[in-house]
């Protein structure tokens, strides 16, 4: 069985170098391709400089999004020929055997997706469950937001055993079955940022297969290192609720009124985060 894995970087060359460093000679991986989404800076020259038979690195001719990025590399797999592909973020922490561990799950017959506990900062991340569009619109505003996008999470007795079915993990890495990638599209290159995970988990689920999340294998995430260099708080929010209603309107069939209660509540959130800014200066 061969893997190949997916890197996308974007003005972040010191990072994506520093994962390459990492996994280089990992056996377990036929395949590392990094992806420079059009990078303003001199990564895509200085990455350049560690391809080799192993490792391929392409430029995007311009940044299309993360899906889009991501789509260059996943293609350029499955034209090599490999049997599972691995997204991952640069700002991630992992071990050669965790990646032999998470593959062993694919001998289930229906897994189509297989992510690791994901360790934040402290804070674990193992997944979430759908949710309409009227809980997202709750879950946007400030601080009334934090109480339920808490009860989006499953209860901590789901995860017992050595492995958990979910809805959703999270885009900063999994692996996926080539074969179920090119079934279902893969990524949604209408979306730019956010949400790609939740429409990748609704197609899945549209053809009847799991994703799980394991929960003896253990990664780390440097959460948001890449985003937070180029985007702030209030244009990612703008970005985050933009691909929030694309999500609802074209994979959960959200009529008028559940998109006007996103709009709402985008425009009720943009308006509390510029009043807290005013303070914050």
């Amino acid at each position: 069985m061969k893997t190949g894995i997916v890197i996308l970087n974007y003005n972040d060359s010191n990072t994506t170098a520093e994962i390459i460093n990492r996994i280089k000679n990992y056996n377990v991986l036929d395949l590392i391709v990094v992806v420079d989404n059009k990078s303003t800076d001199d990564s895509y020259t200085l990455l350049k400089e560690y391809e080799n038979e192993k490792i391929k690195v392409i430029q995007a001719d311009s940044n299309n999004g993360y899906g889009a990025g991501n789509n260059i590399g996943a293609r350029y797999l499955v034209e090599n020929n490999v049997d599972y592909i691995i997204i991952s973020n640069p700002d991630i922490i992992f071990e050669e055997a965790d990646i032999i561990n998470l593959c062993t799950s694919f001998e289930q017959e229906n897994v189509a997706v297989v992510a690791p506990t994901i360790n934040e900062h402290g804070l674990l991340n193992r997944g979430w469950k759908f949710k309409g569009p009227i809980w997202d619109s709750f879950s946007n505003i400030n601080y009334l937001g934090r109480i339920f996008k808490k009860k989006q999470l499953y209860p901590q007795e789901h995860y017992i055993g050595k492995s958990s079915k979910v809805d959703i993990v999270s885009g900063c890495f999994f692996i996926i079955r080539k074969d179920v990638f090119e079934k279902i599209g893969f990524f949604d290159e209408n979306l730019f940022l956010y949400y790609e995970e939740n429409v990748i988990a609704k197609k899945i689920q549209n053809i009847g297969m799991d994703i799980i999340v394991r929960n003896d294998v253990t990664i780390i995430h440097n959460h948001s290192v890449s985003i937070d260099k180029t985007y702030n708080k209030i244009r990612k929010f703008k970005i985050l609720a933009r691909s929030q209603r694309y999500f609802h309107k074209s994979y959960n069939n959200a009529g008028i009124i559940r998109m006007a209660a996103l709009y709402v509540s985008y425009g009720i959130t943009l308006a509390i985060s510029h009043i807290l800014g005013l303070f914050d200066k």
